[in-house]
C-alpha cells in the first residue's frame, strides 16, 4: 500500500513518537499485511468500528475516502452503513451517510466521463489487491462465446497494476489497445513507454511488466488475452511510489 505520512505531516514536531507509531506501525505494518486481510476488508472493518464508537469526524472521512480507493463501491458502502445501523445506532448511521454521500458524490458521472467509447464499467474489486489506486473493468467478450478475452480497463490518475507476467508454454501474452487518456507501459529492465489514445502495445508471454495511468490523467485500454498453451498469470510486487514518481 501507499506509504503513510499523515502522522508526521500533522504531529511530526509535536508528537514524533505518536506520528511514528501511526505511520510506521499502524499503517506500515498492520495495514500492509495484505496477505492476511485485503485493504478493502480492512477499510470495511475500520469504518464499522468508527461508526460503532460514534467517531464521526474528519478521521472517518479519511477512511471513507480510503475505502473508496480500496474498491468499495457506492452501493456497497450504502449497504454496509445500513447493515451496521442496526448494531451501531441509527443516529450514527445518519452521520456516516452524510459523510459517505460527500465522498461518493462524483460516482454518478464517472461512467459518462471516462472509459472512452466502451465506457468504464464497474469497480475492479476482484483484482483490487493487485492495483495501486482505483481501476474499473468492463468485459467485452464472454467466455462461453469466445476463446479470446477482451476487456476495457480504466485507471484513475496515478493508478497502476503490480508487476506481473503472462506465462505460456507457447503463444500467449497480451495486447493493449489504448482508447483514452495517457498512461505508462514498462517491461522489466527497460525504460517506461509513454502511451496515448491510439497506441498499441504487444506484450510477449513470460515478460515481467506493468501498465497504468499517468499522475494527471485517466487512462483506458482494451486488454486482449492472446490464446496459448498452458497459460497463467503471475502477480508480483507492486510498482513502488519511488519507481513511479521517477517517470
Amino acid at each position: 500500500m501507499k506509504k503513510q505520512t499523515a502522522g508526521r505531516d500533522s504531529l511530526g514536531e509535536f508528537a514524533p513518537k505518536f506520528a511514528s507509531l501511526n505511520d510506521d506501525v499502524l499503517f506500515g505494518e498492520v495495514w500492509s499485511r495484505e496477505d492476511k486481510l485485503s485493504l478493502r476488508d480492512r477499510s470495511l472493518v475500520t469504518i464499522c468500528i468508527f461508526m460503532g464508537k460514534g467517531l464521526i469526524d474528519n478521521s472517518l472521512k479519511y477512511h471513507l475516502i480510503n475505502a473508496k480507493n480500496n474498491g468499495i463501491t457506492k452501493d456497497e458502502m450504502a449497504e454496509i452503513i445500513t447493515h451496521a445501523a442496526f448494531y451501531a445506532g441509527w443516529p450514527n448511521a445518519w452521520a456516516v451517510f452524510n459523510l459517505a454521500k460527500e465522498v461518493y458524490s462524483d460516482d454518478n458521472t464517472k461512467e459518462e466521463n471516462h472509459g472512452g467509447f466502451f465506457g468504464m464499467g464497474e469497480a475492479n474489486t476482484a483484482y483490487a489487491k493487485y492495483f495501486s489506486g482505483n481501476s474499473y473493468l468492463k468485459p467485452l467478450t464472454k467466455p462461453e462465446e469466445s476463446t479470446i478475452s477482451i476487456a476495457n480497463v480504466t485507471f484513475e490518475p496515478g493508478c497502476r497494476n503490480n508487476w506481473h507476467i503472462h506465462h505460456a508454454k507457447s503463444g500467449g501474452g497480451q495486447i493493449l489497445l489504448c482508447v483514452e487518456g495517457e498512461g505508462w507501459y514498462q517491461e522489466e529492465g527497460k525504460i517506461a513507454q509513454s502511451l496515448k489514445e491510439g497506441d498499441v502495445v504487444v506484450i510477449p508471454a513470460n515478460v515481467k511488466h506493468w501498465h497504468g495511468a499517468k499522475k494527471n490523467s485517466w487512462f483506458s485500454h482494451l486488454a486482449i488475452e492472446v490464446p496459448g498453451e498452458e497459460t497463467s498469470n503471475e502477480w508480483c510486487e507492486m510498482v513502488s511510489d519511488e519507481e513511479y514518481n521517477k517517470l
